[in-house]
């Protein structure tokens, strides 16, 4: 029985987590360095970095997170790679997209979860609240979610991830940690992405401002420079971090694998 977890950062979103007897894929997108991206409304980005790794060099997931149906994190590479059969998890407004596509989909509500168990292991899924654009601008974009990882064995809490999704900072994103408890680690999406001036990802000052408002044991910074549309590089994040005396963030370089077991207490 496996009683490790851990996490490779493959590009952008995507990432393969291994919890314990878990393997799961975080917002599969396998497209090479120069490929296009289809962000709605006649808006599309190129993508500057190539992923660490392919659908095929990656073991076989149970699952995969997807946090919102936009082509950078679920693109065409993606949707050519996974099988039909493979369950994702997603929202509901995604899962009724994917469906008409014939994959296997099932959409969570903000705040409802999802359960799966194994050789004594417990992994749960939890739907966590997101805002993709500010004010209006939200209602014409995809919905987002946000997901909190938690594994157990043997009725043991082994780890607890927050994984944030493309959301804005907000300040009601505090009802996490009072509904959730503590955080043992958090997958934070940056980048500062904007179209037509306006932000729709975390840029490095509302990246510090989660960080501190969750205050995980670990943040890994994530989804900060593999498009065009991505304004705010990862050292504006660090640098804040650093002003304001925040720890436990480490930066990973892709094609890396970061232990998380160590980060829950015991």
């Amino acid at each position: 029985m496996t009683a490790d977890a851990s996490v490779t950062f493959i590009g952008n979103a995507t990432t393969l987590l291994r919890v314990g007897a878990f393997t799961l894929l975080t917002d599969p997108a396998f497209g090479p360095a120069g490929s296009r991206a289809y962000l709605g409304y006649g808006a599309w980005t190129r993508r500057l970095r190539d992923p660490a790794m392919t659908y095929d060099q990656l073991p076989s997931p149970d699952l995969v997170l997807l946090s919102h149906l936009h082509a950078d994190h679920f693109d065409r590479a993606a949707r050519r790679a996974l099988p039909a059969t493979l369950p994702i998890v997603t929202t509901v407004q995604a899962q009724r997209r994917l469906r008409r596509r014939d994959f296997t989909a099932t959409g969570l509500p903000t705040w409802d979860a999802r359960e799966w168990r194994r050789d004594g292991q417990l992994l749960r899924v939890t739907a966590l609240p997101g805002r993709h654009g500010p004010g209006f601008v939200d209602r014409l974009l995809p919905d987002v979610m946000g997901s909190l990882i938690e594994w157990e064995v043997d009725g043991e809490r082994r780890l607890r991830l927050y994984i944030t999704g493309d959301t804005l900072y907000r300040p009601f994103l505090s009802e996490i940690r009072q509904r959730c408890g503590e955080i043992d680690a958090m997958l934070i999406h940056l980048g500062g992405t904007r179209l037509l001036g306006l932000l729709l990802t975390m840029d490095g000052r509302q990246g510090a401002d989660l960080t501190g408002l969750i205050r995980p044991r670990l943040t890994l910074p994530i989804h900060y420079d593999d498009y065009r549309v991505m304004k705010s590089p990862l050292s504006d994040f660090l640098a804040e971090c650093r002003d304001r005396s925040l720890t436990g963030v480490r930066p990973m370089t892709r094609g890396e694998t970061v232990e998380l077991s160590s980060v829950s207490p015991r």
